[in-house]
């Protein structure tokens, strides 16, 4: 399968969980995805449209600073990158990620937690985002409750990355 990371961004701690089952059911290195500035609960009332969520969201050319520029991607084969479900799309987070590294030759496999909508365009959103030639395998819509680990071992096996 080459050498894997799980690059994730969690709002709430349910992303967190499912990419540190994947790492571990994949054997592959884990890296959050932090912003320089945290999101207070506050940022993240998408029912408010001055929170800091609904203005990013709002303009896909506002993109919050990432912490940590540290996830080495030229080690790696293969990238699951881990987002929550904003808006029908990543966050824009995702799209600061994808921007900050050189993704040529890599492969990229999205997954995405949610409380009510699917994946929709997210891939197709994003794959302007990663520089170099990066191939796009498909993503998942994971749940967070028990059957998750399930549903993510048979994703990965339908993937056929060996």
């Amino acid at each position: 399968m080459g050498r894997k990371l799980v690059a994730y961004f969690s709002a709430s701690g349910v992303t967190a969980s499912l990419a540190k089952t994947l790492a571990e059911a994949t054997g592959a290195d884990l890296y959050e995805i932090k912003p320089k500035v945290p999101y207070t609960d506050a940022d993240l009332n998408w029912n408010d449209k001055q929170s800091r969520s609904s203005i990013e969201m709002n303009d896909p050319t506002s993109y919050p600073e990432i912490a940590d520029k540290g996830a080495n991607i030229a080690e790696y084969d293969i990238i699951f990158v881990g987002f929550p479900i904003w808006w029908y799309v990543a966050p824009t987070i995702i799209n600061a990620f994808l921007k900050s590294y050189d993704f040529s030759g890599k492969i990229i496999v999205p997954f995405a937690t949610s409380g009510g909508s699917g994946l929709g365009k997210t891939v197709e959103k994003l794959q302007p985002s990663a520089s170099g030639t990066a191939i796009w395998k498909d993503g998942e819509l994971l749940s967070g409750g028990e059957s998750a680990e399930q549903q993510m071992i048979a994703w990965i096996k339908k993937l056929n990355l060996e």
